[in-house]
């Protein structure tokens, strides 16, 4: 039987590890695409099983480089997305609309057997963020040119190498009072990376018909409640206190001028709308992947790093005050 080839886009990052873990391991070959090789490539093959990963690289905006790619793919995932817009063509709509369309019009002209992109949740509702705008854009371009397509929607998606669960509990960990967005009401349905990555799977193997599937966790969480959760799990009290929005807006302007802005002013607007299936479109439990990984459970396993002692803290290896006497 012909092994099945698997094209990744963004296969680098969080998401992109855990995939080809799982994409390996099931025997089928990956092309992954970097931008930088000589960075990136040797973690990237140390990902998953030895003779079933190949690096390959190029930027986005190289059109000739990226087709020649297609002519061996019999699928394509893209992971490609970005949270907030830096220089050098990296905007919105370069990133989630034009590259994302261009994909779908050579999986069409290849004729691939299916094509993943990886969205987000709450789009729908965002009417005024930019990256909503462009998410969605991209979306209506896939399905228009490639019919063998599904679109994934996550929720907000954690794992211990996320840009979410660490990032909040490194300032937690240094800050003693964080402001409350929203008075920190906003829903989330967080979902573990591995889950994720077994709704593509699954998607891929079974060849899913959907167009559109929200992915999502187990749990409803707020934000207060997420923090109120990381919290406890670094042994920290903080204030958490709600922020009027003008300031939230002032602040959102000065953090977003960093290098890598813990708040711009789009992320502000698109942090009004809950994250949560709409009920709109199937979830990942109706198409029989449920997700079976709770936000708490998971976060304990590596919260360590930001406590006391680090991973020699005394809840981690339940030390006793006798254990210490000589």
């Amino acid at each position: 039987m012909k092994a099945k080839n698997c094209l990744i886009f963004g296969g680098s990052g969080q998401i992109g590890s855990f995939l080809i873990r799982k994409l390996t391991k099931n025997n089928i070959r990956v092309t992954v695409v970097t931008r930088n090789i000589h960075q990136k490539g040797l973690r990237i093959k140390t990902q998953g099983n030895a003779g079933y990963i190949d690096v390959k690289e190029s930027n986005i905006y190289d059109k000739e480089k990226i087709e020649k790619l297609f002519s061996t793919a019999d699928y394509c995932i893209n992971l490609v997305g970005i949270l907030y817009e830096k220089k050098r063509g990296n905007s919105f709509k370069n990133i989630h609309t034009i590259f994302p369309t261009l994909l779908s019009k050579l999986c069409k002209k290849y004729n691939l057997k299916h094509f993943i992109h990886l969205s987000a949740l709450g789009i729908n509702e965002a009417v005024d963020s930019n990256y909503a705008i462009s998410k969605l854009e991209g979306e209506k371009n896939i399905l228009d040119n490639f019919s063998k397509t599904t679109i994934l929607r996550p929720s907000v998606v954690f794992s211990n190498s996320d840009n979410f669960s660490t990032q909040f509990m490194t300032i937690l960990n240094r800050l003693p009072i964080f402001p409350l967005y929203y008075s920190g009401k906003t829903k989330f349905m967080p979902i573990h990376c591995s889950d994720l990555t077994n709704v593509i799977y699954h998607v891929l193997s079974k060849d899913a018909n959907q167009q559109i599937i929200e992915c999502v966790g187990p749990e409803i969480l707020t934000f207060k409640e997420i923090l109120e959760k990381l919290l406890k799990l670094i042994e920290k009290k903080r204030l958490l206190i709600p922020m009027p929005l003008i300031m939230a807006k002032l602040s959102a302007k000065f953090f977003q001028l960093m290098p890598k802005p813990l708040l711009t002013e789009d992320q502000l607007r698109l942090l009004k709308y809950d994250n949560i299936s709409t009920g709109k479109y199937k979830t990942n439990s109706e198409i029989g992947v449920p997700s079976k990984l709770f936000f708490e459970d998971e976060v304990k396993k590596y919260s360590f790093m930001w406590k006391v002692g680090g991973q020699f803290s005394s809840e981690k290896y339940n030390f006793k005050k006798s254990d210490t006497e000589s």
